[in-house]
């Protein structure tokens, strides 16, 4: 048989060493944003998915308001930065909203 270690060794192993994840979950706020999850996304954000043949994540914006537009935002290094791009991008389109509104 074969000798695999302490006990004391195997516990600070499952503690995940200095505890930098003590969360599993997706992030969901960054640089003050709320960002949008999706349990459909593989992602786990509403507008990112992993491009095409790539590690990177591609995030698009689409409006299904009068004209729908489906705007691109570009490809990022991980599905947070997308994230935050898509967020930032359904701001942008909440403020343009509320001005249209107010202007009538």
């Amino acid at each position: 048989s074969t000798y695999h270690g302490g006990g004391e060794e195997e516990g600070d192993e499952e503690e995940g060493g200095e505890g930098e994840q003590e969360s599993e979950g997706p992030v969901t706020e960054a640089e003050g944003l709320r960002l949008h999850l999706s349990s459909r996304s593989s992602s786990g954000y509403k507008g990112v998915r992993q491009a095409t043949n790539s590690d990177r994540f591609e995030a698009r914006y689409t409006n299904s308001g009068t004209r729908s537009t489906n705007r691109y935002l570009g490809n990022f290094d991980s599905a947070v930065e997308a994230a935050v791009a898509y967020a930032r991008a359904i701001g942008e389109a909440e403020d343009d909203d509320e001005e249209d509104e107010g202007g009538e």
